[in-house]
């Protein structure tokens, strides 16, 4: 126990006073959300199977592969040690509606904003949160097999975009190894599940390229609506999930795309960036993120505008610093 730093400690210490755990992370979720919530609820079930632990949130049928999300009656826990993962953000936190939780857990990568936990673990050093988790078990007496490893591997690989992105260190390799090895886990088999694509996805794919707008100042961005979703028989989560495909454009030094969705009357965003800082403009729309990664909330065409503009200033700012620097 010696070697474990010190928010491993009091991570692991709140996790053993707590009968009942609730584990939570943001709405819309991505790989490494969804895999670290569930791999920590599936590691404290293994390690306390006398504790009352939950993963919370809507779930996503492309992301069923991770594990079965809990439904509970939240009134029910309102003395529950509640973990948030990978959520910076109080109002971005999916499914603890009317939980009056007793202390709070924060482990997330992104930088800091609203959420203060009792123990506040935040690493931005870390390319994602299944990274943290996985440092969390492989450093700490809670137990995992190979279902919780390869859930934190492919968090880990979707969320760096298979080690491509700057933020992956040599400490990422190193936890990664360090899980393959204890678990045994057979990660070259674990890929299909992120990298496979239905007929229907790759038309989409092929939608967004045909259509995507790009301007002067490389900005790339696309507005799609709910009836395109509908017409190519895919999900609210399929244009996040692609965005990483449009990484190497040239003319584009950022990109976005704005989705429709319909439900709840508003669109969701998602943002890359080549150099641009875009998690502060995204901070602006209801959103934030990284400083190259980041997301947003709009809800109406007049936000829409306002953001394009925002990310074209962000876009035409940084070329002329760049051309600055050169002179």
């Amino acid at each position: 126990m010696t070697t474990i730093n010190s928010n491993i400690r009091k991570v692991y210490k709140k996790i053993k006073e707590y009968q009942q755990i609730i584990i939570a992370r943001h709405v819309g979720p991505d790989p490494d959300a969804i895999a670290s919530q569930i791999a920590l609820r599936d590691s404290i079930r293994l390690t306390f199977p006398e504790k009352e632990c939950f993963a919370v949130g809507l779930g996503v049928s492309k992301f069923k592969y991770y594990g079965i999300l809990d439904k509970i009656e939240n009134e029910k826990y309102d003395n529950s040690l509640l973990i948030v993962l990978d959520c910076p953000n109080l109002h971005r936190i999916d499914g603890i509606e009317n939980l009056k939780y007793k202390e709070i857990i924060k482990i997330d990568h992104h930088p800091s904003e609203d959420i203060k936990g009792d123990v506040d673990w935040t690493d931005e050093t870390s390319c994602s949160t299944c990274q943290m988790i996985a440092e969390l078990v492989l450093k700490s007496p809670l137990k995992f097999d190979t279902k919780v490893a390869g859930n934190l591997y492919l968090g880990i690989v979707s969320d760096s975009d298979r080690f491509l992105l700057p933020y992956t260190t040599t400490k990422t390799f190193r936890i990664i190894a360090d899980l393959i090895d204890k678990s045994k886990v057979d990660f070259p088999s674990l890929y299909s599940y992120l990298y496979d694509r239905s007929l229907d996805e790759v038309k989409f794919q092929g939608y967004i390229a045909e259509n995507l707008a790009v301007t002067e100042n490389g900005l790339g961005y696309l507005v799609i609506p709910a009836q395109i979703i509908k017409k190519y028989n895919v999900d609210l989560a399929t244009p996040s999930n692609l965005i990483n495909n449009f990484n190497y454009i040239k003319e584009v030094i950022v990109w976005t795309f704005i989705t429709e969705d319909a439900k709840n009357k508003s669109y969701k965003v998602s943002i890359r960036s080549h150099g641009p800082i875009i998690n502060k403009t995204a901070s602006k729309f209801n959103g934030g993120g990284h400083k190259y990664a980041s997301g947003a909330r709009l809800n109406n065409e007049e936000e829409i505008n306002d953001f394009i503009k925002a990310l074209d200033a962000d876009c035409e700012e940084y070329k002329r610093a760049s051309i600055s620097n050169i002179n």
